[in-house]
């Protein structure tokens, strides 16, 4: 049962604060120190803080980009804390060492294909700094999963995750209609502001992610933690704030012109009810986008246009943005022959002439279209012609997880990958009479059709957050041994 408390000490919040104003700081300092600097603070928060580090990560994931693009020595943070909170935890925990050891069927399928796509890319040629980063990519947010589902976790855990959520959404959305207003000149970056984009994209809210798709899916959580405030404090606190800030991110979601996000959004809501059967819940979906679309969408949409015609930004692309505009071309001939020729369609049969050579195994991780691979060369990149006009190089993400998995692993990692969904899903299924099982059951479907359209297990932001989920999903039915990690334990959920 979820055990909820919606009480957060002052000094919980005074250390989160802390903890963003070092990141604050760390981003005006110069490169080396911030870097020496950060790695310090963090590593001993993370280990005598391990909770509030747990809650500082969703920020700091979410801002990652941005901060790396003022300071290239922000870059260690967010690994950093996992790691030191998870060796806090062994730590503390070593007479239960044989605990572990225990998992579900779908980590040790997970663990498989990961040996399995790195041995395979290794014997290809692909470099060992290659093979690593792309396990790393995989890995790094299941190990959130393995810390959060063996603990004993604060019963305001959860709130604290959603309130700080909500608080990094609010600050997406302002920056997201001001970059909208002045056409991509004001609260950003100037290297961002200064990058050629299409048209086609030049309309769109890239955010301080610096990406659309990612910008969308993090706010779809941002209103899935406003709903789930809502329920804890059962509409008799913060009621217009959660509401206001419930349209203002389905807003931005809309803003952003990300296909991708609403086909998942749709997909979620889909499941959700086809399984949870509450029409109260469907009616306020409907209404908040109806009220985003009138309350946010139209009046920054036109509000670009009229400061372009007022001449108080320089003059941008002002049409061609429309919701409408970006569904008709989606299937309109020039898009599909661009997607053909260097676009999903083009990855898409490259990935299967690579599958033709090497139908069993796979061409190895580091191989095709996935993280690795926009670092570090490909070995078969040049022999199978691939390139990328759209990223103006050969380093690309093959838009698409399944063909990425297709070309590296092959039909053995095919039926790895496959069975790490499948048996995950069953976990969801035998819990679908719960509220939360519902909703993970609605997340993994939509996280499927995602995938698609994304490298959606390679997306640090939603991994993230769904390995979060997944955590406090497995801490709640006590799905293992339950390890204590401070003193906060006390209050756990039992």
């Amino acid at each position: 049962m979820l055990d909820i408390s919606t009480k957060i000490e002052k000094k919980e919040w005074l250390e989160i604060i802390l903890a963003l104003a070092v990141i604050i700081a760390g981003v005006l300092l110069p490169s080396s120190f911030a870097l020496i600097s950060t790695t310090i603070f963090f590593a001993l928060f993370a280990f005598f803080k391990p909770y509030q580090s747990l809650v500082i990560l969703i920020p700091y994931v979410i801002f990652r980009t941005f901060f790396i693009e003022i300071n290239t020595g922000m870059k260690l943070i967010g690994d950093l804390i996992t790691i030191i909170v998870l060796i806090r935890l062994l730590l503390l925990n070593i007479k239960h060492w044989k605990s572990w050891f225990h998992f579900k069927l779908f980590e040790w399928f997970f663990f498989v294909f990961l040996i399995f796509g790195a041995i395979i890319g290794y014997l290809n040629d692909v470099t060992l700094a290659s093979v690593i980063f792309q396990v790393r990519t995989f890995i790094i947010m299941y190990l959130l999963y393995f810390v959060i589902s063996r603990l004993q976790l604060p019963k305001n855990f959860f709130v604290k995750l959603s309130w700080i959520t909500v608080f990094s959404g609010i600050i997406l959305f302002i920056q997201g209609v001001v970059e909208k207003i002045s056409s991509r000149q004001w609260l950003m970056p100037e290297v961002w502001s200064e990058k050629v984009l299409s048209a086609t994209n030049a309309v769109r809210v890239y955010g301080l992610l610096n990406n659309p798709n990612s910008l969308a899916l993090v706010m779809f959580f941002a209103v899935c933690a406003v709903f789930f405030l809502r329920w804890v404090y059962k509409d008799e606190k913060y009621k217009w704030l959660l509401i206001v800030c419930q349209v203002a991110f389905t807003g931005l979601i809309v803003l952003t012109l990300s296909r991708g996000t609403w086909i998942f959004t749709i997909v979620f809501i889909a499941f959700f009810f086809i399984i949870a059967r509450r029409s109260k819940r469907l009616k306020q979906f409907a209404i908040t986008l109806v009220a985003s679309i009138v309350l946010v969408y139209i009046p920054v949409y036109f509000g670009a246009v009229l400061m372009q015609q007022m001449g108080a930004v320089e003059e941008g692309p002002s049409d061609g943005g429309g919701i409408g505009n970006r569904f008709a071309e989606t299937f309109d001939e020039d898009t599909l022959a661009l997607m053909s020729e260097s676009g999903r369609l083009f990855y898409i049969k490259k990935g299967f002439e690579v599958l033709k050579d090497y139908p069993i195994t796979g061409a190895g991780f580091g191989t095709f279209g996935g993280s690795a691979t926009l670092s570090y060369d490909s070995p078969i990149y040049d022999k199978y012609e691939i390139r990328s006009d759209i990223y103006g190089g050969k380093n690309f993400y093959s838009d698409n997880q399944y063909i990425q998995v297709i070309a590296e692993t092959g039909a053995i990692g095919v039926l790895l990958f496959a069975g790490f969904l499948i048996a995950m899903l069953w976990i969801f299924i035998k819990e679908r009479e719960s509220m939360f099982g519902k909703v993970m059951f609605a997340l993994w479907f939509a996280t499927g059709v995602a995938g698609v359209v994304y490298n959606i297990w390679e997306l640090k932001v939603f991994t993230m957050f769904f390995f979060m989920l997944f955590g406090i999903f497995a801490s709640i039915n006590q799905y293992y041994q339950k390890l204590p990690l401070d003193k906060e334990a006390e209050n756990a959920v039992e």
